[in-house]
């Protein structure tokens, strides 16, 4: 294990990788709101690198690559958890957004329908959408995370024991999203799926799609949102 800062192995490692915090701080700024900064990604990353860097045995199996990756990423992520701009307004309208797909959906035994919501929130459509695309940045519900809980249980595979339960209750969780968003509406499964599995932008998916890139917003908040309220037992 490389311990020591000033060990040739450490500089060696964190030159050789310094490219691999660019590439993935550009890879996560395409798909977050204006307000996070490329440059705060990349300086929050290359403190996961260095970390990695300290850290790694050659000995446990993962590639340094691989393991730093996992690093850097948890690490931007958590500059980002750290600077959340959504002010307390947006956080509680979109817990009651949430709140309100969930008495729908109970009342009605299937999909909430925007204007649906919109009229058990007591509010106009527009002013629904309004309240979505102002959520579209916020952390309630956050993919990434779930993809940090993977990506972490990754991680203690190469560490020093294990917890199983730990990876027991990350995989029950990752199977009641993965059925969750199985039963979203075909348009919200669809915009996921272009958003996450082919990793397109929210304009990219718009042009797909032929609608708006607002609209595309809207949906995918509102997919996240509705997430949110079948996976409860999970908050």
């Amino acid at each position: 294990m490389y311990d020591e800062v000033s060990s040739p192995n450490f500089d060696e490692l964190v030159r050789d990788h310094a490219l691999l915090v660019k590439r993935i701080a550009h890879h996560l700024r395409g798909r977050l709101p204006d307000s996070v900064q490329l440059d705060d990604l990349i300086q929050a990353g290359m403190i996961g690198l260095i970390e990695a860097a300290r850290k790694y045995d050659g000995a446990k199996g993962a590639s340094f690559e691989t393991y730093a990756g996992i690093r850097i990423r948890g690490s931007m992520l958590d500059e980002i958890r750290r600077g959340d701009w959504a002010p307390r307004s947006v956080h509680r309208n979109s817990r009651r957004i949430s709140e309100a797909i969930k008495e729908v959906e109970l009342a009605k035994g299937r999909d909430a329908e925007d204007h649906e919501v919109a009229d058990h929130l007591e509010m106009s459509v527009d002013e629904y959408h309004t309240h979505l695309k102002d959520s579209a940045g916020c952390r309630l519900f956050s993919f990434e995370d779930v993809m940090e809980k993977g990506e972490q249980g990754q991680e203690q595979l190469v560490g020093a024991s294990p917890n199983p339960f730990l990876g027991i209750e990350r995989d029950a969780f990752k199977a009641s999203l993965a059925d969750a968003i199985k039963a979203l509406p075909e348009r919200e499964q669809l915009v996921l799926a272009l958003y996450y599995d082919e990793e397109l932008n929210l304009k990219e998916i718009g042009a797909v799609l032929g609608i708006s890139e607002s609209r595309v917003s809207q949906i995918h908040s509102q997919a996240a949102l509705r997430l949110r309220s079948r996976l409860t037992e999970w908050s």
